[in-house]
Order: C-alpha cells, then structure tokens, then sequence
C-alpha cells in the first residue's frame, strides 16, 4: 500500500481518537471568554464523543446507556447535558464527527479518475477486512433508528449523498459515459463489501472491490 493509501486507511479505519468540534464557549459576565474554563469544556465534550464512539460502533447505539458513556468519559452528568440533550443528540455528534473523519479519508486518496476509483475500493477492502471492523457505522444507525424522519437519519442520509456524488466525481474524471447510473451500481457494491467484512467474510470483500472495478469496466464498454 502506497503512503497515501496507508494515511487514508488510518483515517477510514475503526475508532480512533477525533478531533473535537462545534464547542459551546463559557463566557464571562463581562461577555468575554474563560479560556481555562472553555479549554475543560473542550475536552469534556471530546471525551464524551470519542467514548460514544467507541462504543456505539463497537456495541451498537440503542445497547449503551448514558450512564456508561458518562462513567467511561470521566464527567459529572451535568456536564452531559450542558453538551447534549439526549443519547440521541449524542448519536448525531458521533455520526456528524464520522462523516467528517471518512470524507477527509476519501477525498485524501491519491490519483486521478479510474486509477483513483481503483485505490478507493482498495482502501476500502482493506478497512473492511481488518481486525475490529463492524460494518458501515451508518448502516448500522439505521437499524436503531428506523425513523426516516429521524436527525440520525438525516445524517446517514447525508452521508450516502456525498459517497455517491463522490463516485460520480471521480467516474466524471475518468470520461465515464454513465457516471451517474455507475456511481449507483457502486454505492450498492460498497455496502455489500461493509456487510461481509462486519460477518468476517473477506473472500466476499475481495471480490466485492474486483466486481467494483469490472462494473466500471463493462458499463463503460456497453
């Protein structure tokens, strides 16, 4: 694997620590910031989503409690909910920040057009075939939340657009002749490859990223 490749597979790969985002700021009676009381929060509410993370991927959403999460991150149970109003809010945090962590994965792929389709589903038959992998972080949300109306819906949701517009970037770079049909036929090749490397079937991810290429292959000749 090439070092580009190497890099985007830590990012794409299972849980690890993120970056914290979107912190409310304590401020002052005067209107200015504390900036040792924002930094506490900061790192309160980043303990808190990297725990979530941990462990809903790991376990599932609807299996962790609040109070476990709490304890695990190390914070009173105020401190919880000055960050978020529910576990729900809390699952749309976890799936926002992932969403960020796996476009920055796809988008730091190296290469141009076909050869860059290539090393995508590369990639992500590598993540998928490695030790800790549970699935699609985002097809699994839909099983607990089953609710299309639901904000954690909306994220997988938003989340699905950009990888397919994504396949259709990289098919539009490559002078496909139906990107838009292919990016589709990709996006169900990619979460059948999620679903077998989350059963421990690597056979089935392997050819699912051959099949990948071949469709690409066979659609554009047709």
């Amino acid at each position: 694997m090439r070092t580009g490749e190497k890099g985007a597979a830590q990012r794409l790969g299972r849980y690890r620590t993120r970056r914290d985002q979107g912190i409310a700021r304590p401020e002052r009676a005067d209107g200015k910031i504390h900036s040792r009381e924002a930094g506490a929060m900061s790192t309160a509410r980043a303990r808190l989503v990297e725990t979530a993370t941990r462990l809903f991927y790991a376990e599932g959403i609807h299996t962790v409690g609040i109070d476990r999460i709490i304890a695990e991150a190390d914070v009173a149970k105020a401190t919880f909910y000055h960050h978020f109003t529910s576990k729900d809010d809390l699952a749309v945090a976890y799936l926002t920040d992932e969403f960020e962590r796996q476009r920055d994965a796809f988008e730091g792929v190296a290469g141009t057009g076909a050869e860059r389709l290539r090393a995508t589903f590369t990639l992500l038959c590598d993540v998928s075939c490695s030790p800790g992998f549970r699935g699609c972080a985002f097809l699994n949300a839909t099983a607990d939340f089953t609710d299309p109306t639901h904000p954690v819906r909306a994220v997988v949701a938003e989340y699905r657009d950009f990888l397919r517009d994504h396949m259709r970037t990289l098919l539009t770079e490559a002078d496909h002749a139906d990107p838009d049909h292919t990016a589709d036929y990709l996006l169900v090749i990619r979460d059948g490859m999620a679903v077998s490397g989350a059963l421990g079937d690597t056979a089935a991810v392997r050819a699912g990223a051959e099949f990948a290429v071949a469709v690409v292959k066979m659609v554009a000749e047709a």
